[in-house]
């Protein structure tokens, strides 16, 4: 990102926005706008601010509304910003049967914060999404594109723990290959 506060990617991180776009027809552009928004929300500091989303509308050659929709329909982007790890808690059905509720009670009081805010050091973020697709491992728990299964209070506390510890938890792209 340009150092004078105005929206741009990096140039690397141009380069591979611009071989995505590439994979689309002309006048298709649109059809890059879930991978380019993981891009950008990882580029500037893990959440999509209007300026952002606008800039993304500018390069994929579509109208701001039409981000806007995408960014605030999918719980994976975050529109507003959020702490370095961002805790996400599936509350669909065999999660909760499976203890979810218990979970995010136990985070939110481990880390003093209600799902959707952000704990005051900004290290942690708790959100309650819909399904994670990884039923058979319910309760289960996404943080940067990590899934961690069969969770328990313990398990939790332990999750927490490392993440302090190793302080490793960044907003990361899952379309740059030489991420971590």
């Amino acid at each position: 990102m340009n150092t004078e506060n105005k929206i741009e990617f990096s140039p690397e991180t141009l380069e591979l926005v611009s071989k995505i776009i590439s994979h689309y027809p002309e006048g298709k552009e649109k059809s890059a706008l879930v991978p380019v928004l993981h891009i950008a929300q990882a580029e500037f500091g893990g959440w999509l601010s209007v300026a952002v989303m606008d800039y993304v509308a500018l390069l994929l050659k579509i109208l701001p509304i039409e981000v806007y929709e995408v960014a605030t329909f999918y719980t994976m982007f975050n529109t507003k910003p959020v702490g370095n790890c961002v805790i996400e808690i599936c509350r669909t059905g065999p999660c909760w049967l499976l203890g979810a509720e218990e979970i995010i009670l136990h985070l939110e009081k481990k880390l003093n914060v209600k799902i959707g805010e952000t704990t005051t050091d900004g290290r942690f973020t708790i959100k309650a999404v819909e399904c994670l697709a990884d039923c058979d491992h319910a309760p289960v728990i996404e943080v940067s594109y990590k899934y961690f299964g069969n969770m328990t209070k313990t398990k939790v506390d332990e999750m927490i723990e490392n993440f302090k510890n190793n302080n490793t938890i960044r907003h990361t792209n899952p379309f740059n290959l030489n991420n971590s």
